[in-house]
């Protein structure tokens, strides 16, 4: 049977072509989309690697002094450029970093000499925690409290939620976490200020020592999207007319606001997250050194004093692989939510 198969799947001359399913993986509309995205993507990975390359040469000062320090001669200085071609040109060091990297070696820190891969496996496990610990609280705070201010525009838990949002919006996040240490863990005492607890020894002290930090970042960021999903729940709910239809059938209000208006006004919400999270990640670098995180935030603002232009360039390249996943995610979840959205070519 195996082979009168393969029998009918060969053409002229023998030759076998790709059966049905080969054809619909490779024609299937999400794969095509995140081919081209990440093909867009190596330019963009590249330019913003060149800017920071760049914008690491062009700082003041001189690195092999900053690394040595005040004190040191200035044979001493040169020998040190010699060891690390700081002495070559900029599009030289630039090409001999750029084709390590094709060649997936990121190169050492210029300070410790610790190869960079080596930094990232120890630092970015962290760093991850925290963002997928900052969205979930964002996410879980924003869409009750949303879907609660959207019920009954004008209400009190409208107006409350509106000045919760807006005094949220205009903290900064490093103000907020002083204000969270001092509540939580100097007052109160029931969570760390400081320091990290690995999951693997107990995940209650990780909870706990990523909570402060995660609500940090994540209670600003629901505020925003606490308002930008009531504000598009309301439009829904007084504009649509799948509303006024299910109203029409007897449909309870709350299964109106939750089955039908909720989940439409979720495009606006993934949109914002997926574009956010640029800033998010800016934030995450601000406050682990508050919460003395071992997260990459910290290795990245060292790097930075000590321009260690091989650890920086790594760090921005993780972090805007991260960017770019993303976003590419949130438009396959558009397809998720609603299975009528195609990314195909339009049929005539």
């Amino acid at each position: 049977m195996a082979a009168e198969a393969d029998q009918l799947r060969a053409g002229p001359g023998g030759v076998s072509h790709p059966g049905p399913a080969v054809r619909g993986v490779f024609s299937s509309p999400a794969l095509r989309l995140a081919g081209r995205r990440l093909l867009a993507a190596i330019p963009v990975l590249w330019g913003v690697t060149f800017l920071t390359f760049l914008v690491m040469n062009v700082l003041p000062g001189d690195a092999a002094q900053q690394l040595l320090g005040a004190n040191a001669t200035p044979a001493e200085v040169r020998a040190l450029e010699l060891k690390l071609h700081l002495n070559e040109p900029f599009w030289v060091r630039y090409w001999h970093w750029f084709a390590g990297t094709l060649q997936g070696h990121l190169g050492a820190s210029l300070t410790s000499g610790q190869p960079v891969t080596s930094i990232l496996a120890q630092r970015l496990p962290v760093t991850f925690e925290l963002l997928l610990y900052t969205f979930l609280i964002s996410v879980v705070l924003a869409v009750p409290v949303a879907v609660l201010a959207a019920r009954k525009p004008g209400s009190l838990a409208d107006r409350l939620s509106m000045v919760v949002s807006m005094a949220g919006l205009s903290m900064a996040p490093y103000v907020l976490a002083l204000l969270l240490v001092l509540v939580f863990a100097v007052q109160l005492r029931v969570l760390p200020a400081i320091g990290f607890v690995p999951a693997s020894q107990s995940l209650v002290g990780n909870i706990k020592s990523l909570t402060l930090p995660a609500l940090a970042i994540g209670f600003p960021l629901a505020c925003f999207y606490t308002r930008l999903l009531r504000a598009d729940i309301v439009e829904q709910m007084q504009s649509e007319d799948y509303v006024v239809t299910a109203r029409a059938k007897g449909v309870a209000p709350w299964q109106v606001l939750v089955r039908h208006a909720l989940r439409n006004s979720m495009f606006g919400l993934l949109t914002a997250i997926g574009l956010n999270l640029g800033t998010l990640i800016g934030a995450l670098v601000i406050i682990e050194p508050i919460f003395s995180l071992p997260g990459i935030g910290q290795v990245l603002l060292q790097s930075i004093a000590d321009r260690d232009v091989i650890v920086v360039e790594a760090v921005v390249l993780v972090f805007a692989l991260i960017v770019v996943l993303a976003n590419l995610l949130t438009d396959l979840l558009y397809s998720v939510l609603d299975p009528r959205i195609r990314y195909g070519r339009p049929t005539a």
